[in-house]
């Protein structure tokens, strides 16, 4: 412990440790340092209630272990001289070991992990963190270059550690953004508190690993973690399936706000668990759900839910059926379950015995389902029985919709007229109901209270932001194109470009004109997407007829390097042709390592093309990754095609959404042998088109809920489409109606 503390002079220039602030011996000391030297010479020096505080500025590849040992009373601190102009940047990393630490003030930004954890509470197996917090928090957009490299954001080790008043979004590749890791063998509670976190925007990952929170594995699930996340949000965290995934014991989940999130709370593995008081908004966004029931003596009471628009796995309450004598890393069947006094209000869907199939055969048993209210978004069905509801005692339950068969004496079909009341939630009109539902003295989370003060929450993003609209000349096309900036519009004037090299495309940009502006391009591929470019096409005619005489020509491609940001790719009211000269020449061609959020073609007309119009399987092995989460084609015309689309999502893994694929409104004249495979897609709407002279429409179902209805269409001298299970477990559902057939295939 320093002996004095000498105040810095105004103007000094110092490397390393400087003491600052003159008092007495016993008193706590500042060490104020400016370089990695600094630190860990103020590190073997300090004290029970001393601080290190690292001077303002960025500091890069600082892999910093905070190791050291305070008391209940005098916490030793590592802060930021002046909290958010801090930045660690680069391949910078912090390890906290020891007891009684404290860590604010600090940003990560502009790097990535060295390894597996950006902040991690362990220095190795034998020296983890007890009784330390982590406050006032930045990581914003710290990814792996691929976004396959998995890491984490926060591993909590140990016990009784808080991360509270943080900031988080931006997470763009594979691994949880904040795991209580639970080691095999290593069954002890860990009493965390998760606590007014800010979880940002997280985007689809396309894979397994993309959740906020995990709490344990299924290794020690049987154990108990009590562990607290409370009074956090979670703001567009769309990562998959499991926003927030249990996967342990005796926690709790109280009074979060989730919003406009993709996915759900589940309690994927352990007993006993509480989810309560939480505020759920989903806006009528897909897949947004609310709690997922698995396993015994789950507890789901007083929570509100509006607008949630997800089915199935993410429907508002989905009870799920479990696998008899299952092992430990599948479903335990549900027994016990409390689910009481919710409010689910213009939900699309309540689900239970979700998941049934060959494997899921055991129902929930010895359950009850009370005082809660529900109302439907939509007409039509509002329940969904998968399996037998005989062990759900449902009891003092109101719906807008008529009940199952099962459950229809606790669960009364009655109108519920609803006020906004002064804490932005609805509740029923009639006194009669007054009990039911989410309690009234509910508070929904405010932003501006949540995660650090000075540092700003993110804006909601558009695909294509506005941007400048310039007006380009054949001659000025590529000069235009290099200098783009976001959201730019580039109106093309009637003529011939005539573009001689591949064209990389790293913002959102537009290119748009009157089909008398004709593109012609000689390189193997027109426009490639780098990280951070997405392209929409505009009423253009793009011709290929110079491109090499080699196979894999394509007029739009993602990046051979590895992107974390999620692109997008539209084409409206634009023309292709003239490429069939070389073999297997596609208009869209995805990579694997990227993922696009949506492809869609509208008004397209495509003529000559001898590969496929959407080659979207370069996704290989079992992890469940694939190309783009949607995929819409629509009131479009293809004559001479090689296939319209090959659409790939392997695996057995069921924590995705996609992809989703939808063709409706157009016409199909000659195609290869198989027009369509689409293999491992979640949702398939094939409506009101005209398929003449093609191949085989091919769609083999994988595991999860895929769900695939191929209506009103005219098929004429084309097969019938061909439906195939890939394996035994899942829930497929195939509606094939109201299509016509004439002619003859062979």
């Amino acid at each position: 412990m320093a002996s004095t503390k000498w105040a810095l002079a105004a103007g000094s220039v110092l490397a390393g440790i400087v003491p600052a602030v003159m008092a007495p011996a016993t008193s706590a000391a500042d060490y104020l340092v400016r370089d990695m030297p600094g630190y860990e010479a103020a590190l073997r020096k300090v004290q029970p209630g001393d601080s290190i505080v690292l001077a303002d500025g960025t500091w890069r590849d600082a892999q910093l272990l905070f190791q050291a040992t305070g008391t209940s009373t005098h916490p030793i601190t590592l802060t930021a001289q002046t909290k958010g102009k801090v930045v660690l940047s680069d391949a910078s990393s912090l390890k906290l070991a020891g007891r009684y630490l404290v860590v604010s003030g600090l940003v990560f930004r502009d790097g990535h992990a060295p390894g597996e954890e950006v902040i991690s509470f362990r220095r190795d197996s034998r020296n983890v963190a007890v009784h330390s917090r982590l406050t006032e928090v930045v990581i914003d957009h710290y990814n792996q270059p691929d976004r396959r490299k998995e890491d984490r954001w926060v591993s909590l080790y140990g016990q009784d550690n808080r991360v509270d008043h943080s900031w988080f979004a931006g997470k763009g590749n594979a691994g949880v953004t904040l795991a209580v890791i639970r080691p095999k063998g290593q069954p002890e509670a860990n009493r965390h508190r998760i606590d007014h976190n800010y979880f940002g925007p997280r985007p689809p990952l396309g894979s397994n690993g993309g959740e906020t929170i995990r709490i344990g594995t299924s290794d020690e699930s049987l154990s108990d973690s009590a562990t607290l996340v409370e009074s956090n949000m979670f703001d567009r965290c769309d990562g998959e399936v499991e926003i927030v995934s249990i996967k342990s014991g005796a926690n709790v989940v109280r009074g979060n706000l989730v919003y406009q999130s993709q996915g759900a709370i589940v309690l994927r593995h352990g007993d006993g668990n509480l989810v309560e008081r939480n505020v759920f908004i989903g806006g009528g966004k897909a897949h947004t759900g609310g709690v997922r029931v698995i396993n015994r003596r789950q507890v789901v009471r007083g929570n509100y839910m509006e607008r949630l628009a997800g089915t199935d796995f993410t429907s508002a309450l989905a009870v799920m059926n479990g696998v008899p004598g299952s092992t430990i890393n599948r479903y335990h069947p549900v027994s016990e379950a409390e689910i009481t006094h919710n409010s689910m209000f213009a939900i699309a869907r309540v689900t239970l015995g979700a998941g049934a199939d060959a494997e899921r055969t055991a129902p929930p048993t010895g359950s009850s389902l009370r005082g809660n209210l529900f109302t439907a978004a939509d007409p039509g069905p509002l329940f969904q029985v998968e399996a037998d509801t005989k062990g759900i005692a449902a009891t003092d339950n109101v719906a807008d919709r008529p009940a199952p068969a099962g459950l229809a004496a606790g669960i009364r079909h009655a109108p519920i007229a609803l006020r906004r009341a002064e804490n932005g939630l609805l509740y029923p009109v009639d006194p009669a109901l007054a009990k039911l539902g989410a309690p009234r003295d509910l508070a929904p989370l405010r932003p501006e209270d949540l995660g650090p003060a000075w540092y700003a929450k993110p804006a909601g993003t558009k695909a294509f932001p506005a941007g400048r609209t310039l007006s380009v000349s054949p001659a000025g096309l590529v000069q235009a194109m290099a200098q783009a900036q976001s959201g730019d519009v580039l109106r093309l004037a009637p003529g011939h470009y005539e573009l001689a090299s591949t064209h990389h495309i790293a913002v959102p940009l537009t290119l748009s004109g009157p089909a008398e502006a004709e593109i012609s391009f000689s390189a193997p591929t027109l426009f490639t997407l780098d990280e951070g470019g997405r392209l929409r096409l505009e009423g253009l005619t793009i011709r290929g007829g110079r491109a090499p005489r080699q196979p894999g020509n394509a007029v739009v491609r993602s990046s051979a390097a590895s992107t974390v940001a999620n692109y997008t790719v539209e084409l409206d009211g634009t023309r292709f042709a003239e490429m069939d000269a070389a073999p297997d020449f596609n208009l869209i061609a995805t990579t694997a390592g990227t993922f696009a959020d949506r492809i869609v073609l509208r008004n397209v007309a495509v003529s000559g093309l001898s590969g496929t119009v959407l080659a979207a399987a370069a996704e290989t092995g079992g992890k469940g990754y694939y190309a783009a989460e949607h995929i819409e084609i629509d009131g479009s015309r293809f004559d001479r095609i090689g296939s319209l689309a090959d659409i790939l999502r392997g695996g057995t893994d069921e924590s995705t959404f996609g992809p989703e694929f939808i063709l409706r409104n157009s016409r199909i004249t000659g195609s290869g042998p198989v027009l369509l495979t689409l293999s491992g897609v979640q949702s398939t709407r094939i409506e009101n088109n005209d398929l003449i002279r093609s191949g085989e429409v091919r769609v083999a179902h994988s595991v999860g809920a895929p769900d695939t209805r191929i209506l009103g269409n005219r098929f004429d001298t084309t097969p019938e489409p061909k439906i195939t299970r890939l394996y035994p477990q899942g829930t497929p559902s195939v509606q094939i109606s109201g299509n016509t057939r004439s002619g003859e295939t062979s």
